[in-house]
C-alpha cells in the first residue's frame, strides 16, 4: 500500500511538471515580433521615452525653422525681383552678398540664409528598441559608428595579413594589388565627425588615421578599395575644372594654341603650341639657350617630357619684363596649358597634380628691417 501511494504522488507530480511552462534565459534574448512585442505606452523603457521627448523637441524646432527659412526665401525673391518659387540657393547667396555686404574676414561671420538642415548639426535615431535594448554591439562604447569603422579597419588588416603571408609563403597568387589613393586625403575630423555624428576627440582621430595608413601599406588593398574611399575625399572634384580649348588651325593643317599673358613674378610671356611638331623650341626669337641655367631650362622642358610630347609640338614662346626664373616659370605655364587639346584625359591628371596646370603666386619676399634678409638673422655676438 506504501510503495502505490508513492507511485501516485509521483504520476500527479509528473503530470503538473508537463502542465507547466519552462522559461531560461536563452528565451529572453529571443527577438520580439507582433504576437510578443510590448503594447504601444507599456513597458517602455525610461530611455525610449526620453529619447521621443527629446525627437519631439527636435522636430518641431526644425519645422519652426523652415517655416521661417520660405518665408525668408519669399521676401529675398521679392525684394529681387525673381520668381519665389525658382528662387535657387546660388540665387539666394548672391542676394544675400549685395544687399549685406560684409568687410568680415571669416565666412561665418558674414550673414547667410540657408536651409536649416544645413546649418543646424542632425540628431540621431533611436538607437535602441522600446524596450531600450541597443540595436548596434557597440552601443556601450559611446560612439558606436567610430569604434564601428575603427572595427572594419582592424578586420581588413588580419585579413590582409594572412593573404600577405600566404603569399609570402608561395601559397597564393597576387590577384588584387594596391589601391590607388593619389588625388585624394583622408577626412578631416570636422568630416568625420558629421559622417558619424558623434563628437570624436583628436587622439581617436589620430589613431584612426594611423590605422588608415597601416592598411594602405599592404600590397592587396584594392581588395577594400571601397571600404577605404569612403573615407577619402578627392583634393580637387574633377580634372574638368581645366576645361582645354578648342584649338585653331593654320593654311598648312597643323593646329595650334596661344595661351596669353602668360603670369609668374613680374614676368608675362605669349606661348603658341604648334601639334604636329619636330620639337623645335622658339623663345624670344632664340632657342631653348635663351635660358642660360640648367634649373631654368629643366623648367621649359618638364611639361613636354611629361606629357611625352618633346618631339611631337613646336613651342613659340616671346615673353617680357622679370628674371630669368620668372621668366622660366611663365613660359613653363604657358606651354601647359597649350598642350591641354593635345594629350588624353589621363595625362591631363598626371599634369595637374604635378602643379603644372595651377598658377604659382609664390613672389619673392621682402626684406625684414633688423635682419640680413627676409628669413635669415645676423650672427649673434655676445659682445
Amino acid at each position: 500500500m506504501l510503495l502505490n501511494s508513492n507511485v501516485k504522488r509521483l504520476f500527479n507530480l509528473a503530470k503538473q511538471f508537463q502542465r507547466c511552462s519552462v522559461s531560461t534565459a536563452s528565451d529572453k534574448l529571443q527577438p520580439q515580433t507582433q504576437e510578443n512585442a510590448p503594447a504601444e505606452g507599456k513597458n517602455m523603457s525610461q530611455a525610449m521615452k526620453a529619447y521621443l521627448e527629446r525627437a519631439k523637441t527636435y522636430n518641431e524646432f526644425i519645422e519652426g525653422e523652415v517655416k521661417q527659412y520660405n518665408i525668408g526665401k519669399r521676401h529675398l525673391a521679392n525684394m529681387m525681383g525673381r520668381d519665389p518659387e525658382t528662387f535657387t540657393q546660388k540665387e539666394i547667396d548672391e542676394a544675400i552678398e549685395y544687399l549685406f555686404p560684409s568687410g568680415l574676414f571669416e565666412p561665418k561671420a558674414r550673414p547667410f540664409l540657408k536651409p536649416p538642415h544645413l546649418v543646424f548639426p542632425p540628431k540621431k535615431d533611436a538607437e535602441f528598441d522600446t524596450s531600450g535594448r541597443p540595436y548596434h554591439f557597440l552601443f556601450y562604447t559611446g560612439k558606436p559608428n567610430f569604434y564601428s569603422i575603427m572595427h572594419e579597419v582592424v578586420k581588413h588588416i588580419n585579413s590582409l595579413t594572412k593573404e600577405q603571408d600566404l603569399i609570402l609563403k608561395g601559397k597564393q597568387n597576387s590577384f588584387y594589388g594596391k589601391c590607388d589613393i593619389s588625388g585624394s586625403k583622408w577626412l578631416s575630423k570636422q568630416e568625420l565627425e558629421n559622417l558619424t555624428v558623434e563628437i570624436i576627440h583628436d587622439i581617436e582621430y589620430n589613431n584612426l588615421i594611423y590605422a588608415l595608413d597601416r592598411l594602405i601599406e599592404f600590397g592587396e588593398t584594392a581588395k577594400c578599395k571601397d571600404f577605404i574611399m569612403k573615407l577619402r575625399v578627392p583634393l580637387m572634384e574633377a580634372t574638368m575644372t581645366f576645361v582645354p580649348p578648342e584649338p585653331k588651325f593654320e593654311s598648312d593643317g597643323k593646329a595650334y594654341v596661344t595661351t596669353k599673358d602668360c603670369p609668374r613674378k613680374s614676368a608675362r610671356a605669349e606661348v603658341t603650341v604648334i601639334y604636329p611638331g619636330t620639337g623645335n623650341i622658339s623663345i624670344n626669337g632664340k632657342g631653348i639657350e635663351y635660358f642660360s641655367t640648367i634649373q631654368a631650362r629643366n623648367q621649359i622642358l618638364f611639361p613636354l617630357e611629361l606629357s611625352g610630347l618633346r618631339t611631337s609640338v613646336d613651342i613659340k614662346a616671346s615673353v617680357q619684363s622679370g628674371g630669368e626664373s620668372g621668366q622660366a616659370g611663365a613660359v613653363r605655364w604657358g606651354i601647359s596649358w597649350g598642350l591641354r587639346p593635345f594629350v588624353t584625359k589621363d595625362v591631363l591628371e598626371t599634369m595637374r597634380l604635378a602643379g603644372l596646370l595651377t598658377r604659382d603666386f609664390r613672389r619673392r619676399e621682402r626684406k625684414k628691417p633688423g635682419q640680413a634678409r627676409a628669413r635669415k638673422k645676423f650672427t649673434w655676438k655676445k659682445r
